[in-house]
């Protein structure tokens, strides 16, 4: 362990001091996962994916919301300006 406290950089500590669990900053999220793509399916299909892309569009600013008619049903194709808002808008709403 001592060698990878070594080995990082002074302004970042990536390791846990009390179990000394070391985190591999950027390798778990990459800054170019801005994408997420969400299929509804069945009779509510339109309905849910306009109250999604309203959540997000109330959510975020700059975010694009594109909406698709598939066979099955919808497909909402959501591009956020950085990924952390991916990861921030999923784990709010459990996608």
């Amino acid at each position: 362990m001592k060698n990878i406290q070594n080995a990082q950089s002074v302004l970042v500590n990536d390791t846990c001091n009390d179990c000394g669990s070391y985190a591999d900053i950027g390798s778990v999220i990459d800054e170019h996962d801005r994408q997420l793509i969400v299929n509804f399916n069945g009779p509510q299909a339109l309905d849910e994916s306009a109250l999604l892309r309203q959540k997000v569009q109330a959510r975020f600013d700059d975010v694009v919301v594109e909406s698709t008619s598939i066979d099955s049903g919808i497909c909402l194709t959501i591009n956020f300006a950085f990924s952390a808002e991916k990861m921030i808008f999923q784990l709010e709403n459990t996608i």
